[in-house]
């Protein structure tokens, strides 16, 4: 048996590498969905640890990380990233210790040390709210070092863990399976093989059902989108992903990725499958080939049938890159050491600007619309992160765009009435409503308006109509409980601990 420290010595560099290309994350604020989980229930109160399993939780391990870390270090931003830090960091250590066990040492080290500095890794490392994606990385490699070590059931367990985590490492086993082949192992990894199947069949079920019932969900049935226009769109998202891996600049965390006609859709399958019948020539006793096919696998259930309201999200690229990493740690395994060292040095440094760019959201978004000018999305996050002159100026650029989207009236209207213009912002939240006439959001936004206008009794109104439509709105309860009148209680509706505290001090305020 070797000493620990054999094990450890080639790890160190990588680890201190990733370290220095993402370690900047600790200082990064929270963004996008980071801000959701202080308003769920399942993470704020103190009965979560329980709450998150209910069969109606996606991704129920992540949620309870997530309830974790604001038992420990409540809404402070550093803990949670500090987190999805060490989560990448073990993920090095189990890839080189899983790969050394399948392909030369030497591409093994290589291998790992692409995945622990490659700048697309940023997103995952970033935005806390992609925890699922590196933990479920984490089970799978650990499930894959112990399939290696021929602890097949161990392994099965591992990956039953994974999918607790994020849905979307569901192809894992036909990634084991094309190893299977590649390698031609024996069969006595097919019965467990088999049960791995079967846990990814139930967690794919599982997740359009649940999506199917949870109002606002982003996948499946409830994304905005058929099935047949992601896949058309998948083509060009996939060679984006690619593109980056060896060109790795153009980052963005909301890529302007649209429809391109019917030719670009085709041409883009046809290049992806010339890749793979590329990769197949080289395919058995572990080449490079079976690698890159292999990480198709594993980002087809992102890029598949199944639509997600994200066309494209470089944070889904963290699990497959672990077989893109060994492809081309296979690849440039002759290179003579210095070579990679000067390679590695840009891609360190790229990682870098990039955590750069996720520490504040005005940087974050700032990027995203020198990107992807035409979207609408990133101007109203930038207007959100941004003083008022600037941020109405970013939405008359999006108006411009979107003459029809309810969302930017409501942000200008959000933007006049916290800079004091109750009048301003009751236009703009009667534009919105008029864009949108049964949103209770929007009827709520107006009833706000109205009140700051000194008009309680039309408020009121508005406070009802907007409950009438949603029961568990939280802003028109509380508006409605701050003009005096309590909503009848909905045994449907979940607030969290400080959403509880502010209805009651809103009622006792009223009643004073």
């Amino acid at each position: 048996m070797k000493p620990a420290w054999q094990f450890w010595k080639p790890l160190l560099p990588l680890l201190a590498a990733a370290g220095v290309a993402f370690g900047g994350c600790l200082a990064g604020s929270f963004h996008f969905d980071d801000y959701a989980l202080f308003s769920d229930r399942a993470i704020t109160s103190h009965a979560g640890w329980w709450e998150v399993w209910r069969p109606v939780q996606t991704r129920p391990l992540t949620f309870f990380t997530f309830w974790l870390s604001y038992r420990c270090g409540g809404e402070a931003p550093a803990g949670y990233h500090a987190v999805n830090l060490a989560l990448h960091l073990l993920a090095v250590a189990l890839l080189y210790s899983a790969l050394s066990q399948l392909i030369s040492k030497r591409a093994a080290f290589i291998a790992a040390a692409i995945f622990a500095i490659h700048p697309i890794q940023a997103e995952g490392v970033n935005y806390i709210f992609a925890r699922g994606t590196l933990l479920a990385t984490v089970l799978c490699l650990a499930s894959l070092n112990l399939w290696v070590r021929e602890r097949f059931w161990m392994a099965a367990a591992c990956f039953g863990g994974a999918l607790l985590a994020q849905e979307e490492c569901a192809a894992f086993p036909v990634f084991l399976l094309l190893l299977h082949l590649g390698l031609k192992r024996t069969r006595g990894e097919l019965i467990p093989l088999g049960s791995m199947f079967a846990f990814s069949s139930a967690a794919g079920a599982r997740l359009l059902w649940v999506t199917s019932v949870t109002s606002g969900s982003a996948a499946g049935f409830a994304s905005g989108s058929t099935p047949w226009k992601y896949l058309a769109a998948q083509g060009s998202v996939i060679l984006r992903y690619l593109r980056l891996l060896f060109l790795p600049w153009g980052f963005t965390v909301d890529p302007g990725i649209g429809s391109a006609g019917v030719w670009i859709p085709v041409l883009a399958w046809a290049a992806i499958l010339c890749l793979a019948i590329l990769g197949g020539r080289r395919f058995w006793q572990a080449r490079a080939g079976i690698w890159f096919l292999a990480g198709l696998i594993l980002l087809s259930p992102t890029s598949s049938v199944v639509p997600l309201a994200d066309l494209a999200a470089d944070r889904r690229m963290y699990l497959p890159l672990i077989a893109f990493c060994a492809c081309l740690g296979l690849m440039l395994e002759r290179v003579d050491a210095r070579v990679l060292v000067a390679l590695a040095m840009p891609l360190i440094g790229i990682s870098v600007i990039q955590t750069q760019v996720w520490r504040t959201e005005e940087s974050l978004w700032t990027q995203a619309v020198q990107r992807a000018p035409d979207k609408v999305r990133p101007k109203i996050q930038l207007a959100r992160a941004v003083a008022p002159p600037r941020s109405l100026a970013l939405l008359d650029e999006a108006q411009k765009l979107a003459p029809d989207d309810p969302a930017i009236p409501a942000e200008k209207g959000r933007i006049y009435l916290v800079s004091g213009h109750p009048a301003a912002a009751l236009r703009a939240f009667g534009r919105a409503l008029a864009l949108a006439p049964g949103d209770p959001r929007a009827l709520n936004n107006r009833g706000v308006a109205l009140l700051a206008l000194g008009q309680p009794s039309a408020a009121r109104d508005d406070f009802e109509r907007a409950l009438a439509i949603n029961a568990c709105l939280f802003d028109a309860r509380l508006n409605l409980k701050r003009v005096g009148i309590d909503a009848p209680p909905s045994s449907a509706c979940r607030f969290n601990d400080q959403e509880a505290a502010a209805l009651d001090e809103a009622q006792g305020a009223a009643r004073r």
